[in-house]
């Protein structure tokens, strides 16, 4: 860690089971952690991953936060203001160029594809909020949802408010558990974040969704 910049610090901890050009990508985003210029790459990579960068910025936050567990919360904040920022530039790019852009992200963008946003589509139609909700905080690749967001025309309010809401929880967490117990909890982040936010989204979604049913 140089110049006082947040960093691993030597810490341990690297993501397990990827190899090829996926491990080398993980590699190289994460080798942002012991330079200088970790926090910004933190920001960039959170603003890219919104519309257009494959791999999920959360293996450099965790490996940032090991290095500096005091900051863990504000490195939360950058990420969320960071992915929430991409975000719009996805709604903006899908409700104002998508036309020109399309096949160039469904070529190049992994996940982005015609059947995906006939799906999220529908989603759209009964599930605004929630769809944007559930794919901000789980696995399911949010750059699909903000893209066809601008596309469907999706009321951007809406849209801010559920980003801010899902991506806020997601990396909040992140930072609270890696501030609280530190390098232990950082593999089982690794191995069980994803079942982890998934089965959050499904109760929190269900439990509104029964009270809906209920009133």
């Amino acid at each position: 860690m140089r110049g006082g910049e947040v960093g691993t610090a030597g810490a341990p901890w690297r993501p397990e089971g990827r190899t090829g050009p996926v491990r080398r990508l993980y590699d190289w985003m994460l080798h942002w952690a012991d330079t200088p210029h970790g926090t910004t790459a933190l920001f960039l990579l959170c603003l890219a991953e919104s519309s257009f960068f494959p791999l999920p910025p959360d293996p450099l936050l965790v490996a940032l936060c090991l290095g500096a567990p005091r900051k863990a919360l504000r490195l939360a904040g950058i990420a969320t203001a960071a992915s929430v920022l991409g975000g719009v530039v996805g709604y903006l790019i899908g409700a104002g160029a998508w036309e020109v852009m399309d096949e160039l992200f469904y070529r190049y963008v992994p996940g982005v594809t015609p059947e995906a946003f006939a799906r999220v589509g529908t989603w759209y139609d009964r599930y605004d909020f929630w769809a944007i909700f559930v794919a901000g905080l789980t696995p399911i690749p949010y750059k699909v949802f903000t893209l066809s967001a601008g596309v469907f025309g999706i009321n951007l309010s809406v849209f801010v408010i559920a980003s801010v809401t899902s991506r806020g929880l997601r990396f909040y967490l992140e930072g609270l558990l890696l501030r609280t117990w530190g390098a232990p909890i950082a593999g089982f982040i690794d191995r069980h974040f994803d079942r982890l936010t998934i089965a959050f989204a499904v109760i929190l979604v269900g439990g509104f969704l029964l009270i809906e049913i209920v009133t």
